[in-house]
This record gives structure tokens, C-alpha cells and sequence, in this order.
């Protein structure tokens, strides 16, 4: 008995061969400025050939500009940057990069798999249009208008167009921005598909639950550094101390704050939310001293490690900070970083 069968993914026999000597993204000591403002401030980065890697930071933390930079679009004004070991022109000539970026124009008239067939007919050595399709998740919808479809169905359609040249990285900006709760689930559902071929994936987004969810690594930045680097549960424990939540009402915050570890005291309506180190000092406590019910002892979760590690110490920093008054996609602050592996490394940050 014989089959028609596609020929191997080149993704997969040339990330076979690559092997663990050549990485995906290298950048090393990069520094990128807008005028006065220092985009990306001495940045070092090593990513590996199959990595899922979630870049997050607030706005202006240089997470466009350096992504920009590994696609090309941007140079950096000095340090180095290497996509396969090639300069990122070289790397997207040969196909070996894609990316799926938060906005980009889709012919409405066409169909879905007429707008994949028009990319396909301009790469070299394309994936066949059927298998793309399947592999993002809207083989069902290829006759449809893209007009007709909805804004995850088309952002799965930009993420299809981006493996028709079977590259070795995928890129993504903000990918999920606008999508309801379920395109989402199912894009990401798509991209972890795909990327269980081996394919090296690093993604932008505001997100945190998709970073906790779905990378393999997070690197965390903020003014143009990387300020933590290592797995989700890597960088909660970063995020020191635990959340003591109880009903208490009309709590007395004042004496709450003054017990030892106490970091922060919040009250939402009936309840209390203690953040400190010695958890077991606050349960005490409330126990003790107070008419507290209801007691919860939790971790801190990744927003926790992203509101502290991020958290501008400059004296009179603020949301009107001079990376804001850039056009979108730049940064600014001062830096300097060191994120070459996935062992958890924190520099530059206040405790």
C-alpha cells in the first residue's frame, strides 16, 4: 500500500540539524536610542532553537524595538544581533523567519484560503496551502470572505500566512489584541500545535495569564533592560511573600500594616488582603486579634512578580514617563541587562 505524502517540514529537518550549535536570536550588548531616549539599553539575549518565549514589560519597556531589530525593520545603533546565526535580512531571505504583527492589511473580497494561496505563490518552496490552513486551525473556514470572518479567524489567517515558508521562528506582536476570550483560546491553542514541531516561537503581549500559560520561558523587561528571565514559576518566586485574604469587616488597616512582613494591607469590600512575607505572623494575628473569618493563604501570582519587578524606582516616574510621548513602538529609560539562559537572573531591580 502507498500514500501521497507531503515531503518532510523543512522546519523539522533543518532544526535536526541545526542541533544546540547554532541559536535562534543572539543579541548581544544592543543599544537602541529615539533622540534622547534609550530604547534598548545594552541589551543581551540568547534564545535556543524550539523555545517558547514570552517577552513581557510595561508600554515603553523596548519590548517593539527589540523585536523590530531581530525582524529587520530596525538597526541597532550599536551591539549585535543574529537570527540562525545570519543578520536578520539574511535569515528572512531564506525563510527562516515570520511574524504575525498586532495589525496588517487582509484583501476582504478574498477568500481565506485565496489570500494564503497569494503568499504561497510568492515564496520559495512553500507548504501547501491545505496544510497551513490545518495547522492554524481554519481549514473549515477556507472558502470564507475574509471580510466575513471574525478578528481572531483573521488573525489565525495572518499566523497561517506566516508558515507557508516553514520558517524556524515565528514571531508574534501582541497577537491576541482585540480577540474575545474563546479566539484566544483557540489561537494559542493553534500556535502550541504548531510549535510542538519544534518550531521556536517568541511572543509580545500584555497578556499574563498567556505568558503563564502557554511559554516556555519569560523574559521580563522594562527601560530597555531585561530585568528577570526564567520559567513562570522562576519569576513568581521572585514575587517574595504570600497574600493572607479574610473577611473582616471595617478592618483597621493602620494596625494590620504595623505587624512584622507586612508589605501592604488592601480592603475590598468585607474582605481584607494582607500582602507579607510571614504569612503565618498575619494569620496569627487576624486569629488572634481580630474577628477575621474565612481565611486564605495564597502565592503570588505572576502579575504580583510583573508589578514588582517592573515597578519604575526612579524618584518622579510616572505613566507621563518621556517613553510615552514616543510614536507607538519605541521605548525609553535607562539599563543594562544579562539574560543568556533560562536560569532565572534578575538585574537593576529595587526589593
Amino acid at each position: 500500500m502507498t500514500t501521497n505524502s507531503v515531503p518532510t517540514s523543512p522546519v523539522r529537518a533543518a532544526t535536526r540539524s541545526a542541533g544546540d550549535s547554532v541559536t535562534a536570536i543572539e543579541l548581544h550588548d544592543v543599544h537602541r536610542s529615539f533622540g534622547e531616549v534609550r530604547a534598548v539599553d545594552g541589551l543581551d539575549l540568547t534564545i535556543h532553537p524550539g523555545e517558547i518565549v514570552a517577552l513581557l514589560g510595561p508600554n515603553g519597556a523596548g519590548k517593539t524595538s527589540t523585536i523590530d531589530m531581530v525582524l529587520g525593520l530596525g538597526r541597532p545603533d550599536t551591539g549585535s544581533v543574529s537570527v540562525f546565526g545570519l543578520t536578520p535580512h539574511q535569515a528572512i531571505a531564506r525563510g527562516l523567519v515570520s511574524a504575525v504583527l498586532q495589525t496588517g492589511g487582509l484583501l476582504k473580497d478574498l477568500t481565506v484560503a485565496e489570500t494564503v494561496a497569494i503568499v504561497a505563490s510568492v515564496s520559495t518552496s512553500p507548504r501547501p496551502v491545505t496544510e497551513v490552513l490545518e495547522r492554524a486551525g481554519i481549514a473549515d473556514i477556507a472558502g470564507r470572505r475574509v471580510g466575513k470572518c471574525s478578528g481572531g479567524q483573521q488573525q489565525r489567517l495572518r499566523f497561517a500566512m506566516s508558515l507557508v515558508s516553514d520558517p524556524l521562528l515565528v514571531i508574534l506582536d501582541e497577537p491576541t489584541t482585540g480577540m474575545d476570550v474563546e479566539g484566544r483560546r483557540d489561537f494559542w491553542g493553534a500556535i502550541r500545535a504548531d510549535a510542538e514541531l519544534g518550531r521556536t516561537v517568541v511572543f509580545a503581549t500584555h497578556y499574563l495569564e498567556e505568558a503563564d500559560a502557554y511559554a516556555d520561558r519569560i523574559v521580563l523587561m522594562q527601560h530597555g533592560r531585561i530585568v528577570a528571565d526564567g520559567t513562570s514559576a522562576e519569576i513568581k518566586n521572585l514575587a517574595s511573600g504570600r497574600t493572607v485574604r479574610a473577611t473582616l469587616p471595617d478592618a483597621d488597616t493602620a494596625d494590620l500594616a504595623r505587624i512584622p512582613g507586612v508589605d501592604s494591607v488592601e480592603v475590598r469590600g468585607d474582605s481584607v488582603l494582607v500582602h507579607a512575607n510571614d504569612s503565618d505572623a498575619v494569620a496569627r494575628y487576624l486569629y488572634e486579634h481580630t474577628a477575621a473569618h474565612d481565611l486564605e493563604i495564597t502565592s503570588r501570582n505572576l502579575e504580583d512578580a510583573f508589578i514588582a519587578l517592573t515597578s519604575d524606582p526612579r524618584p518622579g516616574a510616572d505613566a507621563t514617563d518621556t517613553a510615552d510621548t514616543l510614536p507607538a513602538g519605541t521605548a525609553g529609560g535607562p539599563s543594562a541587562p544579562t539574560s543568556t539562559s533560562p536560569a532565572v537572573t534578575t538585574s537593576g531591580v529595587t526589593r
